[in-house]
C-alpha cells in the first residue's frame, strides 16, 4: 500500500512543478521506502505534462516500414531482456522501462540471444530500409557485442550495422534517423521518435501479459 500511495503523493508533486528528485526523496523518506522503491519511482512515474508530450511525440508503429532506423542499443535490449524476465513496467509516459539499473555494469545474460532475436524479428516483419544499433563505447565489452549483433543482423536479412560510440545520446538525437529508445532525455530531443518497445510487444501478444503497469504494481 505504502508503494501505491507514493506514486499517486509523487504524481501530485510532480504535476505541480515540483523537481522530480526533490519529490521522490520527499515522499519515499515519507513512507520509508528503501532505494529499490526510489529507483523503481524514479524509471517510472512523470509529470502529466511531460507523459502527454511524449505520447504525442511517438511515431506510429508502422512508420518504421522503408526507414531508416537507430535502435539505442543498450537501452532497448535490456528493456527486452527484462521484459522476458518480467521485471518491465508500462510507465506513465506508455514507455516499457526495466527498473534493473544495470546499465554501467551490464553483462550479457541467458536471456541476451533472445531478446535480440526478438528484436530483429519484429525489425525483419516490420521491414525498415536500414537498422543501426548503436552501442555506449564506455561499457565493458561493446565492440564484442556490436561485433555479434552485424553477424544477426547480415543472418537475419536486413539492411543494418551496429556500431559503438563514446556520445552515444548525443548520436541517437543528431542521427536524423527514425530513433528507438526508452531513455527519457533522447525521446524528448530526438527528431523522430518511435515507441519501439511497446510497438514490439503489441506486435508479439504473448509478451503482453509479462508487463506490468505501474498502477497495478501492488496487485501484480
Amino acid at each position: 500500500m505504502n508503494l501505491e500511495n507514493a506514486i499517486t503523493d509523487i504524481r501530485y508533486l510532480l504535476d505541480r512543478g515540483y523537481p522530480q528528485k526533490g519529490a521522490i526523496g520527499f515522499v519515499c523518506n515519507h513512507y520509508r521506502l528503501d532505494e529499490q522503491s526510489r529507483h523503481f519511482l524514479s524509471r517510472t512515474v512523470l509529470a502529466a505534462a511531460v507523459s502527454g508530450r511524449r505520447r504525442a511525440k511517438f511515431l506510429p508503429c508502422d512508420i518504421i516500414r522503408g526507414k531508416n532506423i537507430i535502435i539505442d542499443g543498450y537501452n532497448i535490449i535490456i528493456g527486452m531482456e527484462s521484459i522476458l524476465e518480467k521485471k518491465a513496467y508500462l510507465c506513465d509516459d506508455g514507455v516499457i522501462r526495466d527498473v534493473k539499473g544495470a546499465f554501467r555494469n551490464y553483462r550479457t545474460s541467458d536471456n541476451t540471444d533472445k531478446a535480440i532475436e526478438l528484436i530483429l524479428q519484429f525489425l525483419k516483419e516490420i521491414e525498415p530500409s536500414y537498422v543501426c544499433f548503436l552501442l555506449d563505447s564506455q561499457i565493458s565489452r561493446s565492440g564484442l557485442l556490436a561485433k555479434m549483433l552485424r553477424k544477426k543482423i547480415s543472418a537475419s536479412g536486413l539492411k543494418g550495422d551496429a556500431k559503438t560510440s563514446k556520445h552515444a545520446d548525443y548520436d541517437l538525437k543528431n542521427s536524423g534517423y527514425i530513433v528507438a529508445s526508452s531513455d527519457g532525455v533522447v525521446i524528448d530531443e530526438a527528431g523522430k521518435v518511435v515507441n519501439f518497445l511497446y510497438c514490439l510487444t503489441s506486435r508479439f501478444k504473448h509478451l503482453k501479459v509479462e508487463l506490468w503497469a505501474v498502477d497495478n504494481i501492488n496487485k501484480a
